[in-house]
């Protein structure tokens, strides 16, 4: 095989296209895990909140006691905590500090270091 600069460019260009699937899937199954992450929430806390009320009101609670219980809302709130985190991880932090920002972080590191460069070599 004869390697030409056409045959490096396509090489190239399926490699950077191989590399963007790649991170695109990735994406969709880190999105795809937090809907779950979400769907699981919210099912799981309906149950626990309805097993809490149901346990209270057959105390001495009233129905309307039951429901303002902080037992009542504090899997809600705990494991919400956790599920924020998990937001951020998948839609705030990497717009923050993912991997675009590590890409223009290290061309501005790079840019820096070629104005020095070009500095030292005028003097």
């Amino acid at each position: 095989m004869r390697v030409t600069i056409q045959n490096i460019n396509k090489m190239n260009q399926d490699y950077i296209k191989e590399q963007q699937y790649l991170k695109a899937k990735k994406r969709v199954k880190d999105i795809k895990g937090f809907y779950s992450h979400l769907s699981v929430y919210i099912v799981i806390n309906i149950f626990i909140s309805g097993i809490i009320i149901y346990g209270l009101t057959s105390d001495d609670y009233s129905f309307g006691g039951a429901i303002t219980h902080f037992g009542v809302y504090s899997t809600w709130l705990f494991w919400g905590i956790g599920l924020f985190f998990h937001w951020l991880g998948v839609f705030g932090f990497k717009n923050l500090l993912g991997k675009s920002w590590e890409e223009r972080k290290i061309k501005e590191l790079m840019d820096e270091d070629d104005e020095r460069g070009r500095k030292l070599t005028r003097k």
